[in-house]
C-alpha cells in the first residue's frame, strides 16, 4: 500500500463514512445547523437530501457523535425496514421490555410509555434514517405517527431524514402528503466547488498524517474536480487511485495523466477532454471567426 510511501498514518480517501474526515465546507456546515437549531426548537421531522455521494452518511454520522450527550439517538441504516421492525427497532433501543415485541397492536403505546419515562428523566430521543427514500411506504408512515407523540408541551421523539433526490419525488406523492406536511426544515447538499475539492483533497490528506510538501496541485484538482462533478465519494474513488498509480511507478509527482488514467478506469467519473479535442475546438473557433469577419467585410 502507499501509505508508507507518502508518509501517511491511515488512508486519506477511504469511502467509509469515518466522521474524523468531517470537513467543515458550506453545504456541510449549513446543513448541520439547519438541524441542530431546528432539532433545538423540538420540530419533529427534519430532511436533508443529496444525490448520491455527496456526504449524506458522513453527514448522519457526524451529527451522532456530536448529538450523542443530548440525545439517546436511534439510527436507521436498512431501508427495507418493515414498520413493525422499525418499531421493534426503536423498541430496543429505549429499553422496552422484549417481551412486549410480538404485540403489534400494544407495541406503539408501551413504547410511548417508555418515550414518557425518558423524558420525565430529562432524556431525549432522536432517530437518524438513512437511505430514506428507500423506505416502504407503511415505514414511512410508521415514522409520522411516531413523532406525532407527544406530552402536553414537546414531542416525544424527533426525526431526520436523509436522503436521495428520490425522496422528494416520494414525498411529493398524494397518498405521503402526511408526512411531507409534518417536515418543517429541509435541506439540499450540493456538490463542492474546485475551490472546495482543493482544499478538501488537501484537509484529507492532513488529516491521515501526511505533512510533506504539496502532493495535488491546483491543475490535479481541477481535473479531478472536472471528472467527479464535485461528488466527494467520486474524488475519494480518484485521489485514492491516482496515489495508488503514482506509488506503482515509485514516484512521489500527482499529474493530470495519472487523474487521467484513473478516470479511464472508474465508472461514473466523466471522461476528461483530451487535447487535441481543445486544439480542434479552438481551430474551429478561430476559423468560423475569420468566414464571419470576411463575410462582414463583403469578400465572401
Amino acid at each position: 500500500m502507499y501509505l508508507q510511501h507518502f508518509g501517511l498514518e491511515k488512508a486519506p480517501f477511504s469511502l467509509t463514512a469515518d466522521p474524523q474526515f468531517y470537513i467543515d465546507f458550506i453545504p456541510h456546515k449549513e446543513a448541520l445547523e439547519v438541524i441542530t437549531t431546528a432539532l433545538s426548537f423540538g420540530e419533529s421531522i427534519l430532511k436533508i437530501t443529496g444525490e448520491v455521494g455527496t456526504g449524506k452518511t458522513l453527514l448522519c454520522n457526524k451529527l451522532q457523535q456530536e448529538l450523542a450527550e443530548q440525545y439517546l439517538i436511534c439510527t436507521i441504516d436498512n431501508a427495507y425496514l418493515s414498520a413493525h421492525e422499525l418499531r421493534c427497532l426503536l423498541a430496543n433501543k429505549i429499553g422496552v421490555d422484549k417481551a412486549e415485541f410480538d404485540e403489534q397492536f400494544l407495541l406503539t403505546e408501551k413504547i410511548k410509555e417508555r418515550l414518557l419515562v425518558l423524558l420525565n428523566e430529562g432524556r431525549k430521543v432522536l432517530v437518524l434514517v438513512d437511505e430514506a427514500q428507500a423506505l416502504p411506504d407503511a415505514t414511512l408512515e410508521a415514522l409520522r405517527l411516531f413523532s406525532n407523540l407527544e406530552s402536553d408541551a414537546t414531542k416525544l421523539l424527533q426525526v431526520v431524514l436523509f436522503g436521495q433526490p428520490e425522496l422528494d419525488v416520494r414525498l411529493a406523492d398524494n397518498k405521503l402528503r402526511q408526512l411531507r406536511q409534518r417536515i418543517t426544515f429541509s435541506y439540499q447538499l450540493r456538490a463542492l466547488s474546485d475551490n472546495e475539492i482543493e482544499h478538501y483533497i488537501s484537509e484529507r490528506l492532513k488529516q491521515a498524517g501526511y505533512r510533506g510538501a504539496r502532493l495535488f496541485s491546483r491543475s490535479v484538482c481541477r481535473k479531478i474536480s472536472q471528472a467527479s462533478r464535485g461528488i466527494p465519494r467520486l474524488i475519494n474513488v480518484l485521489a485514492h487511485k491516482v496515489l495508488i498509480l503514482s506509488y506503482g511507478q515509485q514516484d512521489y509527482k500527482i499529474t493530470p495523466k495519472l487523474v487521467k488514467e484513473a478516470v479511464t478506469d472508474t465508472e461514473d467519473a466523466y471522461a476528461l477532454p483530451s487535447m487535441s479535442k481543445w486544439w480542434l475546438l479552438l481551430a474551429s473557433f478561430i476559423t468560423l471567426n475569420i468566414a464571419l469577419l470576411l463575410w462582414w467585410k463583403g469578400l465572401l
